[in-house]
């Protein structure tokens, strides 16, 4: 499932396609996504876009009637293309530019979504999606002050806590594996059971596995690929995601796999406690 860094990659790949363009036509090839695509996605046509930007795992894109927001679900990706390009059988919805350039969204499952938010219905942070989401990983509002008072007195899992996203957006599977190896932490461990020194390494721990990822185009394992068809390379970096079995880079310790609110979580019993 493409997480925050898959969909920031995608967010600044499409940018420069799509700043400024008008969207010319669109076709909606198949309307039985995550939610029914509707009619009323079409009135993005005629307008130039001004924004392209990221909240959550949502691509918004921002033009003078409103906004588009697009979920990319389990296995969705974006690439653009011209239009003379062969269709694949899933791609389900293709945006048509002045430039003669198309943005197409590909998505197999179907669990991705394709919804408008009109500019007369206020501030696209309002959306019932997006409203009770919590803060951003990479930017200032999420700091080690608020993570530790967030954990307080929580006896869920530290893996669920940091997983939540009204907690913190972002922070998949993959990334909560990884930056709770970094930091030492077992998974299962209660959130409010860590110290401070502990939380102030893991809020870094978030914020750098996040970052390293986008760097390298995200992490390629199944269905991901970024818009212009090539795979993210984070995989080759990860400690212990999907590598149960395995010895440890660290202590040479088999690294372990369990299951945490029905997503397989993997660690090191020697180097997290």
């Amino acid at each position: 499932m493409p997480e925050l860094p898959e969909v920031e990659t995608t967010r600044r790949g499409i940018s420069p396609h799509l700043m400024g363009h008008t969207v010319t036509h669109l076709e909606i090839r198949e309307r039985r996504m995550r939610w029914p695509v509707d009619d009323s996605v079409l009135q993005i046509i005629g307008h130039p876009i001004t924004r392209i930007h990221r909240r959550a795992k949502y691509l918004l894109i921002d033009c003078e009637t409103g906004t588009l927001i697009l979920h990319l679900g389990m296995s969705g990706s974006i690439r653009i293309c011209t239009h003379d390009v062969e269709l694949k059988k899933h791609d389900h919805f293709i945006m048509q530019l002045d430039s003669h350039q198309e943005l197409r969204l590909h998505d197999p499952r179907r669990f991705g979504a394709i919804l408008w938010h009109h500019r007369h219905d206020g501030d696209t942070r309002n959306h019932p999606l997006l409203k009770h989401l919590g803060p951003e990983p990479l930017e200032q509002t999420f700091h080690a002050n608020y993570l530790i008072s967030t954990c307080t007195g929580r006896t869920t899992s530290i893996k669920q806590h940091i997983m939540n996203s009204k907690i913190v957006v972002g922070v998949g599977n993959i990334y909560a594996c990884e930056a709770l190896f970094r930091s030492g932490i077992h998974p299962t461990r209660s959130a409010g059971r860590i110290s401070k020194p502990r939380l102030i390494k893991l809020t870094q721990d978030i914020k750098n596995v996040l970052t390293e990822a986008i760097t390298q185009g995200g992490t390629t394992l199944r269905d991901f690929l970024r818009e212009d068809g090539k795979p993210g390379y984070f995989k080759q970096k990860l400690n212990v995601y999907d590598r149960q079995g395995e010895p440890c880079r660290h202590c040479d310790t088999t690294l372990k796999k369990i299951v945490i609110s029905n997503r397989s979580t993997y660690y090191c019993p020697m180097c997290q406690r």
